[in-house]
């Protein structure tokens, strides 16, 4: 028979297990908690945790980023970038810039940034390697003469059959050229190069973004230039959107932020801002 010392000691012996299995249960609780709550950190998902690493081109156009300057948030593209950094949680410190070329950054395959944004419209075909934001500028398309040319004065994109015209690889320029001006066209690497050859007569015309022609003739990239004018059903309905490496942890939060952005104003104020003076008094050729 247990004596009242025995039963005692067991009572003891009992609580103190409970209490000790009651500390660690809650222990493990809070790190589960914690460990959930990191995982659902998104500063913490990308390339470097803590950092957003945001790539643009080398170099990087104005009026997109001015003075090729992306860290300083001045050009359309460089404060949406920032914008949207401001929206997922990163202060303008954590942000990383690098640089990579344009058709690279939407080729398949690993990537060592986590957005990157130079004016890539969004297509069916890229996204097979990459992942898109939603739409953060929809943009049309335009073609730059010289202006003592032989073509400065037409006013139809018909009249353009005869013309050497050239547009950047792997570009809606590219496509919209191919289908409704001609299927012969020089291709270049990017726009500068693209400006240097009309600069330089080797093609009679250009197309380009229209933000990126006006662009070209108001710093003279290509002297003696003119916007010929805007190209008809050339707007870009997908639109322009911020690339991810393909199923990125970040796409849906990144596609959250533009769109915020867009439905607080903020998209359009920036694009006032930079991008107004680059989009009004063209004319519109006709087909």
């Amino acid at each position: 028979m247990f004596n009242k010392q025995h039963i005692v000691r067991t009572i003891a012996a009992t609580a103190s297990i409970l209490a000790l299995s009651f500390t660690a249960a809650c222990g493990s609780g809070q790190s589960t908690a914690s460990n959930s709550a990191d995982s659902n950190d998104i500063t913490q998902q990308t390339y470097k945790p803590g950092k957003l690493t945001i790539a643009t081109g080398q170099p990087a156009y104005e009026p997109w980023v001015m003075s090729d300057k992306p860290e300083n948030g001045e050009g359309y593209e460089a404060a949406v970038a920032y914008a949207v950094a401001d929206k997922l949680g990163f202060k303008k410190s954590d942000v990383v810039w690098t640089r990579t070329a344009f058709d690279t950054a939407i080729a398949p395959g690993a990537k060592d940034w986590d957005l990157n944004i130079q004016q890539f419209g969004i297509t069916d075909e890229r996204k097979k390697a990459v992942d898109f934001s939603s739409s953060y500028y929809n943009d049309s398309q335009s073609v730059v003469v010289k202006k003592d040319s032989k073509f400065a004065n037409v006013t139809k994109v018909s009249d353009l059959k005869n013309a050497t015209v050239g547009v950047m690889v792997g570009t809606l320029a590219y496509d919209y050229a191919k289908a409704n001006i001609k299927d012969d066209i020089q291709t270049f690497n990017d726009d500068a190069a693209l400006a240097q050859a009309l600069d330089a007569g080797q093609i009679d015309a250009l197309v380009t973004s229209t933000v990126e022609c006006v662009y070209m003739v108001q710093s003279e990239q290509v002297k003696d230039a003119k916007v010929l004018g805007r190209l008809p059903d050339s707007e870009d309905k997908s639109g322009m959107g911020i690339v991810l490496p393909k199923d990125s942890k970040l796409t849906a939060a990144v596609t959250k932020a533009v769109d915020d952005l867009n439905a607080d104003g903020t998209i359009k104020k920036l694009q006032d801002k930079w991008l107004a003076e680059y989009t009004t008094d063209l004319t519109e050729l006709k087909k």
